[in-house]
């Protein structure tokens, strides 16, 4: 059972790997002509290296022999002007491969990266930054190898192989015979290599892509690694994950490498069986000097293809590992997306209704539990709890960031999935705690938030949250490059920036999930009075632990396991002297 089992799971990787390889040779037939041309190139080029051991030959047994040496010079400028052209067609091969190899790259990394975009955070919730990075620049860059090799080396080697084939016996049977005597061996070699190089690459490619997500991880949270003086921890981390990336790679090599030493045996084994039988059963007249040198160069260009093919199929597995990973990123479907039928959300007032949601990340525990609410457009909303309550799962849910299980969300009565994506996010803000920053100018930045923004509004936004007068000192003032994620800048000034990012866009609906989590005290008091003057008229959704943040908000939901078990203003919840009460002593205590 266990055999089947092990011959079924080879079966499946080998139709896997087929698909793959058809999938990446439709990319190639975008370019059928320039295809056609380079085929013309290689035709000339194989011709010409089948043509030069006939030319050897020759020139040995019937021009030296009969020493006519008019035609021995004759024949070697024939053969200099054909190898010219070889040598011609090899480069212009080589030139239109890699061509059309680097425009397909860029189209596969196109595809991938726009399909990125596309996926909802739950994909980005289980797979490592570090990880998407490798796909998006190691293992498209890989293919590239495989795109030329397909069209490089197959399919010239393969042709090679079977006219020289032809040639060999249709000159010489018996030689030919005995240049082939050592191919069982090769056979052998072959389909052991074959069972034992796709597993080895395929760890290989595992370890690469977990390397890449260890390197990236540490650096992402060097400012905690040095914080926790932790350097010699992630070290050994870092070095654990490069020796296992070494000793996959070196695994698989040693299997390389064994092919090699097999094709140079049988290379050797042959030649040795071409000139025994040449010389001693067959006699020298039989089998000329000229003969035998052209079928021990013919002998050459047998194994010579194989050894290709080889080194081919060892590249495929490896490669072709790496195009499955890319594929599968490809394929996966994006769980937001755009609904058969969804139109564009007109504008909004703003009011937002949940009924009766329910929702699971995982599919196994519910964060939200039949929830319904109603806020009226204009009104603003405290959501507090204890984490993982689920307040920040309330928002991403208005945003649709991600789509719920059971019920329905409606703003104004428009239910979230019969409109698109763009048209509903365009008219929201959402700012969370982290205050990520691109990299460019202060102004660009800001302009983020609405692309189309003036000067003059970007510095509204940024008055209005109080970032202008510290923008302004700044050397170059809203012209400013900042480093990546802000650097040089401090938490506040980071945080006010991405404030006034979302401001711009002037939204309809406002989510703020712990946007001021990371402002200083004096900092805070500026923001509030901008965010007094932007939450007017705007349905507007805040998170907070602070809860005195939330003191003015027109209802204070508090939410706990996945419910809203309070709803009403400060005042009203502090009467009730219930879970809102408690909390708020807590902090005030």
């Amino acid at each position: 059972m266990a055999v089947n089992s092990t011959k079924k799971d080879e079966n499946t990787a080998l139709a896997d790997k087929t698909r793959t390889i058809l999938r990446l040779a439709k990319y190639l037939l975008k370019y059928k002509g320039t295809i056609a041309v380079v085929l013309a190139v290689i035709a000339v080029a194989t011709a010409i290296t089948l043509i030069n051991p006939l030319i050897i030959e020759y020139a040995i047994n019937v021009c030296i022999a009969d020493k006519d040496y008019d035609s021995l010079y004759k024949l070697t400028f024939v053969a200099l002007a054909l190898n010219f052209i070889l040598f011609a067609a090899v480069k212009g091969r080589m030139y239109l491969m890699a061509k059309i190899s680097n425009k397909i790259l860029v189209t596969i990394r196109d595809e991938l990266y726009t399909h990125l975009q596309k996926l909802g955070l739950r994909f980005y919730d289980s797979l490592p930054a570090g990880k998407i990075l490798s796909r998006v620049i190691e293992d498209v860059n890989s293919l590239k190898g495989v795109l030329q090799d397909l069209v490089v080396t197959l399919l010239p080697q393969f042709i090679t192989l079977v006219a020289v084939l032809v040639i060999m016996f249709v000159k010489n049977p018996p030689l030919a015979a005995a240049t082939l005597i050592s191919t069982p061996l090769l056979i052998a070699g072959l389909f052991y290599i074959r069972i034992k190089c796709s597993s080895l690459w395929h760890i290989h490619s595992k370890k690469s892509s977990n390397l890449s997500g260890v390197i990236h991880e540490d650096i992402s949270g060097m400012r905690i690694i040095q914080g926790f003086a932790a350097e010699s921890e992630s070290a050994a981390s870092f070095e654990t994950a490069v020796n296992e990336h070494q000793d996959s790679f070196r695994n698989a090599v040693k299997i390389g490498d064994l092919f090699n030493s097999i094709i140079e045996f049988t290379t050797m084994l042959s030649t040795v069986c071409m000139y025994y039988v040449g010389v001693k059963l067959i006699g020298i007249d039989a089998a000329p000097v000229g003969t035998l040198i052209a079928f021990s160069t013919y002998a050459g260009m047998i194994w010579h293809p194989i050894s290709q093919l080889g080194s081919l199929y060892t590249n495929l597995v490896r490669n072709v590992a790496k195009a499955n990973r890319i594929f599968e990123v490809i394929d996966t479907a994006p769980e937001v997306f755009d609904r058969e039928g969804a139109t564009e959300l007109p504008e909004i007032g703003g009011r937002v209704e949940f009924k009766d949601v329910s929702f699971s990340y995982d599919g196994k525990k519910e964060v939200l539990d039949n929830v319904s609410f109603t806020v009226n457009p204009g009104e603003t909303i405290a959501l507090v709890g204890p984490t993982g309550a689920g307040k920040s799962t309330i928002a991403n849910l208005i945003s649709r960031f991600y789509d719920i299980k059971d019920g329905r969300i409606l703003i104004d009565d428009h239910d979230l999935t019969s409109v698109t994506i763009e048209s509903l996010r365009k008219q929201m803000g959402v700012m969370t705690q982290d205050n990520f920053l691109f990299t460019g100018t202060i102004a660009e930045n800001i302009r983020y938030g609405k692309l189309d923004a003036t000067q003059e509004e970007i510095e509204a936004a940024a008055k209005a949250v109080n970032a202008h007068d510290f923008i302004i000192k700044l050397e170059k003032g809203y012209d400013t490059e900042l480093q990546e994620r802000g650097a040089g800048l401090s938490v506040g000034q980071r945080q006010l920036l991405a404030f006034a990012r979302t401001m711009v866009s002037m939204p309809k609906i406002l989510i703020l999930d712990e946007a001021t989590s990371s402002i200083d005290t004096q900092s805070e008091i500026m923001v509030q009075k901008g965010i007094a003057e932007l939450l007017k008229g705007r349905t507007s959704f805040v998170i907070a632990h602070r809860l005195s943040t939330i003191k003015n908000a027109d209802r204070i939901f508090v939410v706990d396991h996945g419910q809203i078990v309070e709803a009403g203003s400060h005042n009203e919840l502090m009467a009730k002297k219930g879970e809102y009460y408690n909390l708020y002593m807590a902090q005030t205590a």
